[in-house]
């Protein structure tokens, strides 16, 4: 005859262990895939930056100059005044169609035609939005200021140290030459940085920008050491959606840490990455990796004709 033997279960405690085990398993695998994630966006981020130079200099290759960081305001036939640089590089990052409707819109005359009603506001663009801003891409709720929502962007485009100075190479109706007017060389020059938008959404619009000046400043176009600008933002967001100022005027420019949350980090380059500092695309077409800790170099980095001499770190 057969011996049947029964069967043992686990035990509570041996159960336990298994799961404990999984768990402190769990535990060491999180941090490797966050940081293979950061990674990823990271490498996604330089590719977006890339993607913009390439149609940056085929824009520069036809016509001589690079675009206008933000046209200007006009209030005539076409509505084209205040488009950025963004939306003039649309037909060579292979965005032909779009281009068409905004262009097809702006001459298209009548009431409410101004660029913040074009239909390519709403348009949300991978190539403009940081993977790095866990926030997703988002657009700014048009209805309650009856225009267009805006779609956002996280790159902004070098317009010098000052809103007025125009030593930056992408601001208010600039048309700047590679190779005629950046002195400073195309490799010690910047192009565009990042900046996340701000928390209640007002800034960081791709398409139809206008600034805390008028002139696109902070919107579609940032300085690197602008006083004034972050005054600004001191003055103007530090409640409601923004939290109140962590820091004073000349602590809020150039390169450093900042919070989507905290309004006067609207005034700086910085960005959601980890690790520190935020990807610049350089004149040149090629993308650096900047940390915080070289702040001091930023003001000289955004000149294009300053004959400063740059250390990167």
């Amino acid at each position: 005859m057969r011996s049947s033997k029964l069967r043992r279960a686990f035990t509570l405690i041996e159960l336990l262990v298994v799961i404990a085990i999984i768990a402190i398993l769990i535990g060491l695998l999180l941090p490797a895939v966050q940081k293979v994630r950061a990674a990823s966006a990271r490498m996604q981020c330089v590719n977006n930056m890339k993607q913009q130079g390439i149609g940056l200099h085929n824009y520069h290759d036809t016509f001589k100059t690079l675009p206008k960081g933000y046209s200007r305001y006009t209030s005539g036939f076409p509505f084209e005044g205040a488009w950025t640089w963004m939306g003039y590089i649309l037909p060579y990052i292979e965005q032909e169609p779009l281009w068409k409707q905004a262009k097809t819109f702006s001459a298209s005359g009548g009431s409410n035609w101004y660029a913040w009603y074009n239909p390519a506001c709403p348009v949300l663009m991978p190539i403009y939005t940081c993977p790095g801003d866990g926030r997703g891409q988002q657009v700014f709720p048009g209805a309650s200021s009856r225009i267009k929502d805006q779609a956002l962007t996280c790159y902004l485009g070098n317009a010098g140290t000052a809103s007025r100075s125009s030593n930056g190479v992408l601001y208010y109706d600039s048309a700047i030459n590679l190779t005629r007017d950046i002195s400073d060389g195309t490799s010690n020059t910047m192009l565009v940085g990042e900046r996340p938008p701000n928390s209640n959404l007002e800034y960081g619009w791709w398409f139809a920008a206008y600034g805390y000046d008028g002139r696109g400043t902070a919107d579609c176009v940032m300085t690197s050491n602008d006083l004034a600008l972050a005054n600004y933002f001191i003055r103007n967001y530090s409640g409601g959606p923004n939290k109140a100022c962590d820091g004073t005027a000349a602590q809020k420019i150039g390169l450093t840490q900042g919070h989507p949350d905290i309004g006067c980090d609207a005034a700086h380059y910085w960005s959601l990455h980890p690790g520190g500092g935020a990807n610049f695309l350089l004149c040149d077409g090629s993308v650096r990796w900047i940390g915080y800790e070289a702040n001091n170099i930023i003001a000289a980095f955004s000149t294009r004709n300053g004959s400063e001499t740059i250390n990167f770190p």
